[in-house]
Formats: structure tokens, C-alpha cells, sequence
């Protein structure tokens, strides 16, 4: 069977780019979109904020310190909900197999293509052209056989990148990526594997099935199958998003409340972002909490109007916290997930980030 052609197409600081797009006097300068207030997060940085150490889901306070001279610029969804739609409708041009990620980023499979091409990498470079003649805008792409290492592929040679992974350079190439660059595996996890002697894709293949699920559960399969250049994950037009969350697994124990409002928080932090990026507003806010002896409970509580903006997500979950936790008790993993999405927002209900 012939391998599949995929495409990860992901747009380069795409909010901050449009700001500077939309305004000249912004171009060249550190920007940030989001809220420059105490509470307020980055949702996106520009290229010249990155070289200081600026990025999303990272608290304005922090970004000024690292950047003194930050232009921080509102955030425009409707324009940005926009300028999506136009390279959504490029996409469409090419195949029918589109999953959309987030307002910003998207797998294509076109293996089978309207245009009859035959070679991916020249669909990847036409895309990323009508992109830019269409939007002024620049867009990175990864191509290879799978989703797994289409994605990898994009984040190579960004911004205005084309990385390509044929299928007879995907051992060696996965052999030499360091395992924190595998898409899945996060600083907690990245630790928790260098602890074990795995730092590159050469030293994940080394592992059986059973002594990654041993280490890893249910993800472990995932690693098994990723370091070995497997992914069959199908590109799903119709993919509908149902939650947008994320956890912390922390290197030690928490046991009391002070700190783990302080890392809820953070978490917090981090879903507003991920929330941002999607486009998306929900109602429903889970706080997750695995204790010292793995027994894991989850409480939800639903809100009368969809929300999206890190001071509902904080202060939901912390009030869930304080109802379920009893000092003392030993806290390995909190996590916050925010579903019942709605993608249609009101310009009333927009995210706040601390504007």
C-alpha cells in the first residue's frame, strides 16, 4: 500500500501577524496580542517578541519583564475568524480532507487531490503562495506520511518554512529528534524520560511495548508506536472538537491548598491560551485532581453563558478546589478542561485576557 501524502499547514505568529499586518507601525517590533494588565496573558508573540523569550500562554507581567519595550495590541477574533476562513477556502481548493486544529493550524490529506498533483511538496508550496497572494501572510508547512511527522515537519524550518520527511528518511530522522520535540511529550514527561535514559527517538525504539505502558500508561503506546514512525490517525474533515483542557503532573507532591491554587493558575493560564487559539467559547469547567495513590476524581460545574477568558476559568476551579480538597492530602496531577463549546461568540462575550 502506498504510504499517505499529509500536510500540516501552521501559520507563522498568526494573530501578532495580522496586528502587524493591519498596522504598519507595529512591523518589525516586539508585539504581543493580549492583555498588557497584571492578569492578563499573551495569546500570540511576534517573531521579534520570541527573540526575547515572549510566548503564548505566558502572563504579561513575566513578557514585559523579558521584553521592556512590548507593544502589547488588542486582540481583533473577528478578524482573525476572517482571515481563517480565507485560508480554509485555499485549503478546500486542493482536497476535501481538511482538519482544522485551531483558527491558525490544519492537516490536509492529499493523497488523492483535486488538482491531480502527484508530489506533495508542490501542493505544501502552492498553498503557502495563495496563502500569502491572498492574505499578505505567511505560513509554514511540514509534509510526510503521517500526521505525527507532518506536524514535526512544520515547526523545522519556521517561520515561512517547508520541511519535508520522505518515507525512507523517517527512521533516521526520528532517531536523531530529541524526545522533547516529539509532539505529545511535554517538559513533565520530558523530564520523567531523560530520568530514564531516553533523550533522542534512538533511545525510545529501544523500549518494549510493555515497559513504555509501564512507565507511561495509556501513552506509552503512543510513544511506542511514534518512535517507530507510526501513526495511523486519519485526517477527519469533520473532526468537531469537544473539549480544550490541560494538566500538570508535578515532580512532587502537593499538600497544600496555597500551593495548588498557585499551579491552577498557571494551568489556567494555559487553557485560556489553547481557548484563544481554537476560536471557541464552552460553558462547562472540569477541574481534574489525581492523588499520591493515583485515585483520580474530576467536579464540573456549568455556567448560564459560555466563557473563554482566564478569570472564569481560574475562579470556577479554584471554587471546585476549596469545595473537594482537604488540606494535607498529597496532589499529583490538576488539571482544568472547558467544554460544551460554542464557536459562535458575540463581541460582548470576547476573551477578556486581561484587557
Amino acid at each position: 500500500m502506498n504510504p499517505r501524502k499529509i500536510i500540516h499547514i501552521d501559520m507563522d505568529a498568526f494573530f501578532a501577524s495580522v496586528e502587524q499586518r493591519d498596522h504598519p507601525e507595529l512591523r518589525g517590533k516586539p508585539v504581543a496580542v493580549g492583555g498588557s494588565r497584571k492578569r492578563g496573558v499573551v495569546a500570540a508573540a511576534s517573531y521579534e517578541a520570541r527573540k526575547f523569550g515572549v510566548h503564548s500562554a505566558m502572563p504579561s507581567v513575566i513578557a514585559r519583564q523579558k521584553c521592556p519595550q512590548l507593544i502589547f495590541a488588542r486582540p481583533n477574533f473577528e478578524v482573525y475568524k476572517s482571515v481563517s476562513a480565507q485560508i480554509r477556502d485555499i485549503f478546500h481548493q486542493y482536497t476535501d480532507l481538511v482538519e482544522p486544529l485551531s483558527l491558525d493550524e490544519a492537516f490536509l490529506d492529499v493523497t488523492h487531490n483535486h488538482k491531480g498533483i502527484q508530489v506533495a511538496t508542490e501542493i505544501a508550496s502552492r498553498i503557502k503562495q495563495d496563502i500569502f497572494n491572498a492574505t499578505g501572510l505567511t505560513a509554514s508547512a511540514g509534509v510526510s506520511i503521517n500526521k505525527f511527522l507532518a506536524k514535526i515537519a512544520s515547526d523545522v524550518n519556521k517561520p515561512d518554512g517547508l520541511f519535508v520527511i520522505k518515507p525512507h528518511q523517517v527512521s533516521a530522522f526520528i532517531e536523531q529528534l530529541p524526545v522533547g520535540k516529539f509532539f505529545g511529550v511535554g517538559k513533565v514527561t520530558e523530564q520523567k524520560m531523560k530520568a530514564l535514559g531516553i533523550h533522542h527517538g534512538r533511545d525510545l525504539r529501544r523500549w518494549s511495548l510493555p515497559d513504555l505502558v509501564q512507565k507511561f500508561g495509556k501513552a506509552g503506546r503512543y510513544f511506542y508506536d511514534v518512535a517507530q514512525g507510526i501513526d495511523q490517525r486519519p485526517v477527519m474533515s469533520h473532526r468537531q472538537r469537544k473539549s480544550i483542557g490541560a494538566e500538570s503532573t508535578f515532580s512532587e507532591d502537593k499538600t497544600t491548598l496555597a500551593e495548588l491554587l498557585q499551579s491552577l493558575g498557571e494551568i489556567a493560564e494555559q487553557v485560556a491560551a489553547r481557548v484563544l487559539k481554537s476560536g471557541m467559547q464552552g460553558r462547562t469547567i472540569t477541574l481534574k485532581i489525581k492523588f499520591a495513590d493515583f485515585r483520580q476524581i474530576t467536579r464540573s460545574h456549568s455556567l448560564t453563558v459560555p466563557v473563554n477568558d482566564e478569570d472564569s476559568l481560574r475562579n470556577t476551579a479554584a471554587a471546585l478546589l476549596q469545595q473537594t480538597y482537604q488540606e494535607g492530602q498529597q496532589v499529583r496531577l490538576l488539571g482544568i478542561t472547558l467544554s460544551n463549546l460554542d464557536t459562535e461568540k458575540n463581541e460582548s462575550q470576547q476573551l477578556s485576557l486581561g484587557l
